[in-house]
């Protein structure tokens, strides 16, 4: 599906907050509002726009700790290991890279012995997972937005 200028206009609007009404969006994109709820649903329909979803808060929460764990795997065991990791709450976001890690981890747990735990415990004790690698992260903001839009 091509964009147009407005069809991004209206794409950063919502990656700040998909609550925004399409009154607003139609104001601030110059357009009328049955304008946007037209190409909003035409992108939804393209699948340009997968889904609305919360940004939660995790220190609300008592998740006071985000690392990011990369995973030299067995090669022909990656998905066996993906498999044994999804059910893993504490796993926020899961990447197959090239490179030196097979698999790299975004994490949020609620405090140091917390992320031991599961590096040593559950992620090390899952068969195939050969090494790992454990970066805290010290100060951070996940970009919800494309930058290209």
């Amino acid at each position: 599906m091509d964009l147009d200028g407005t069809d991004r206009a209206i794409l950063r609007v919502l990656g700040e907050n998909a609550r925004t009404p399409f009154s607003e969006i139609a104001h601030r994109v110059n357009e009328t509002t049955d304008t946007v709820r037209d190409r909003v649903n035409r992108m939804e329909d393209a699948g340009v726009i997968e889904g609305y979803h919360a940004a939660v808060n995790a220190p609300a929460l008592g998740y006071d700790l985000e690392a990011f764990v990369g995973l030299e795997v067995t090669q022909r065991n990656v998905d066996d290991v993906i498999a044994a990791l999804d059910p893993i709450e504490a796993v926020r976001d899961r990447h197959l890279t090239a490179g030196e890690w097979d698999l790299l981890l975004r994490v949020v747990v609620e405090d140091a012995a917390a992320l031991r735990d599961l590096v040593y415990d559950r992620i090390a004790g899952i068969e195939d997972v050969d090494r790992s690698r454990t970066l805290l992260v010290l100060d951070g903001e996940t970009d919800v937005g494309d930058p290209q839009l």
